[in-house]
């Protein structure tokens, strides 16, 4: 049975509303998580349902909460989430942001309160596709021990950060700051697997290969005492300046005992017009020509890959045009659509959105001849080489013409 994101959003929301969310706390979660689980972000997404639902039923969260936003100076804003879901008060604080940044060039919100944050990504995407540069940052229960510590005290603390590029989606930043989620020690554990020692600290703060031993102390930050560093400035801005409970004294996004979690986070926006000027679009494309031009000339990111359309070679929808002048005996033009272009056409074409986002970016990238590649191992999948487009073309020349 396949269901389309809006059937699961109306489901999702249904299930709220009736463990005592009010319809717009309940759309407004709907919609962050639905978005999490398009984009395989499974963690954020659906599986959270139940215990969100449990929460609001015991107390914890505040289905009916409503999020208040304080004009504290021209670029800053105090959220009170009111101890409800994070989602309906960064809802408000992106709209004051969205306003007050075209003033003042850079605004922040700082929220408390709060919630479990979910896909940090799609908050500060949401911002760049309004132009804006972003970042984010939110703490949550403690996870990862202070260096030369030995109990869990800091949270895993993600942080996302996004950049607008003309005619494409975003750049986009999302990551937590322990080396690996808990998610996979506990998986491990189950799997009865021993675990890498770089993972996580027993109780007395030594590395450990036992997963049993792992749950029981504390995940390692990313880059050792660099990441704990990291994890430490979140805890900063989202406990001592937006006023949120520190990691050690949040209760789990988990389960619903305990009192609230009233963690914290920070939301700032940038314009770039009022940095850049002009130079800002010209700047951020050479940034991306450089960053592929140094993929793609890489024997070793490539060695073995196998790239689109069918070959295993990088193809541009130029060289598909040439080839099939080729083969045809007549001149077929290939006219180039913008991200945006090809999105509305397959809107149009009743392609749900998200999917149709998906497919836009495929094709921009196969445009410019830079394709992510389908799969190492095409041999294995077709029993056969894979084949040059040009053979491909030949192959199915009846289809073309």
């Amino acid at each position: 049975m396949t269901l389309l994101p809006a059937h699961l959003e109306g489901l999702v929301i249904r299930a709220l509303e009736k463990c005592g969310t009010s319809f717009a706390n309940a759309s407004s979660t709907a919609a962050a998580l639905i978005a999490a689980e398009m984009d395989g972000q499974l963690g954020h997404g659906l599986s959270r349902v139940p215990s969100y639902a449990a929460q609001v039923i015991a107390g914890k969260v505040a289905g009916h909460a409503q999020p208040v936003a304080t004009h504290t100076r021209p670029a800053a804003f105090r959220v009170d989430a009111s101890g409800g879901f994070a989602y309906p008060a960064l809802d408000l604080a992106i709209a004051c942001l969205s306003s007050a940044v075209l003033e003042s060039g850079i605004a922040t919100a700082a929220l408390f309160h709060s919630h479990h944050i979910g896909q940090a990504g799609r908050t500060v995407e949401r911002l760049a596709d309004r132009g804006l540069i972003a970042l984010v940052v939110s703490n949550t229960p403690q996870a990862m021990a202070f260096p030369g510590g030995t109990r869990p005290m800091l949270g895993t603390n993600p942080l996302a950060f996004a950049a607008p590029i003309p005619g494409r989606p975003a750049l986009l930043i999302d990551m937590s700051l322990s080396l690996v989620a808990r998610s996979k020690i506990v998986a491990a554990q189950k799997a009865g697997r021993e675990i890498p020692e770089e993972w996580a600290t027993d109780a007395n703060g030594l590395p450990t290969s036992d997963p049993t031993a792992a749950l029981a102390g504390a995940l390692a930050p990313a880059g050792g005492t660099k990441g704990a560093a990291l994890a430490l400035m979140v805890e900063i801005l989202c406990g001592a300046l937006a006023g949120g409970h520190y990691g050690w004294e949040a209760s789990s996004f988990l389960d619903d005992r305990g009192a609230a979690p009233g963690v914290g986070q920070v939301l700032i926006a940038l314009d770039p017009a009022a940095f850049a000027g002009p130079n800002y679009p010209a700047r951020m494309l050479d940034l991306l020509a450089a960053v592929a031009a140094e993929i793609i000339t890489s024997p070793a990111a490539h060695a073995g890959k196998t790239y689109w359309l069918t070959g295993p070679e990088l193809l541009s929808n130029y060289d598909v045009a040439t080839v099939l002048s080729k083969l045809l005996g007549r001149t077929i033009t290939y006219r180039e659509l913008t991200f945006a272009e090809n999105k509305d056409a397959m809107i149009r074409a009743g392609i749900p959105e998200q999917i149709a986002e998906m497919n836009a970016q495929a094709f921009s990238l196969t445009a410019e001849g830079d394709a992510a590649w389908v799969t190492d191992d095409i041999p294995a999948i077709l029993g056969r080489p894979a084949r040059p487009f040009e053979q491909f073309a030949a192959d199915h020349a009846a289809a073309f013409s």
